[in-house]
């Protein structure tokens, strides 16, 4: 017998990796909190995927292969050239090699019903890959916030609580947070401008700016949002809440795959 049988089976969970330049030399990477608060809060594998793009990776096999995807939050932006606006200063830094594997692996992700959670970049990602656009620069809009991480030294500031989101009455989000509002962090200063037409949007703050959307065709959990969950997220109710929901799907989709390939391990043995 295989020891390994002797432990549990789980669910696997893609995450896609940024490529860094780490003295001169590139790095596939993912920051700690989000594959952290996968296996902590949703009590899913995480599985770093590299940012090799589409020619390298066969992602509709790997993605037969996994339970779920998780799009992370990045100091980089999608490259412009993605929903048809010039490159400019004002949208970079850039991540080419994540941008060719994120944006074909939401669209393959979705197109599979595999359950799905995009943050931050992630949310900006996916509003790309369905057709959408982005403001390089929300606070420099009139009228709008400062959506920007607070300059100061200590994470749990930066990563605090700053402004209330308006919940879409009755949508997913206003049903696991119970409530109409909700105070979340706030990091980015790029945001949704043209919202691709097969989202839904959940979440608004105060100034307008979009926070949270759904896919309106998945048949699965398939949400983004703007902000930060991820940090911390087992102390605090409504980011918990979050990822047990997203690790709920996924070990539904892990047992369904489970059943699915027994009759091909019976006729193998």
């Amino acid at each position: 017998m295989n020891e390994m049988s002797n432990f549990p089976e789980t669910a696997l969970v893609a995450v896609p990796a940024c490529l860094r330049n780490v003295e001169g030399q590139p790095f596939h990477t993912v920051g700690d909190k989000y594959v952290r608060a996968l296996a902590v809060c949703a009590g899913a594998t995480p599985l770093m995927i590299p940012a090799l793009g589409e020619d390298l990776l066969a992602l509709r096999g790997l993605l037969a292969r996994l339970d779920g995807v998780m799009m992370t939050g990045s100091p980089s932006n999608v490259h412009p050239d993605h929903y048809g606006q010039p490159e400019t200063p004002e949208a970079e830094p850039f991540d080419r090699a994540r941008d060719a594997t994120s944006l074909a692996l939401i669209r393959l992700a979705l197109e599979e019903d595999v359950p799905f959670l995009a943050i931050c970049r992630g949310f900006q990602e996916l509003n790309v890959a369905l057709g959408g656009s982005l403001h390089p620069r929300v606070h420099e809009i009139e009228g709008r916030m400062d959506h920007r991480r607070p300059q100061h030294p200590e994470l749990d500031v930066q990563y605090g609580p700053r402004h209330p989101v308006r919940l879409r009455p009755g949508g997913p989000l206003a049903a696991m947070a119970g409530a109409e509002t909700l105070t979340v962090n706030s990091l980015h200063w790029q945001a949704l401008d043209r919202v691709a037409g097969g989202l839904t949007e959940e979440a608004w703050a105060e100034d307008g700016t979009v926070e949270a959307v759904s896919v309106n065709s998945a048949r699965d959990f398939a949400l983004g949002v703007q902000w930060h969950p991820e940090y911390k997220a087992w102390e605090d109710p409504f980011s918990s809440r979050l990822f047990a929901d997203f690790g709920a799907a996924v070990q539904a989709r892990a047992a369904r795959r489970k059943t699915a390939e027994k009759p091909l391990l019976s006729a193998t043995t």
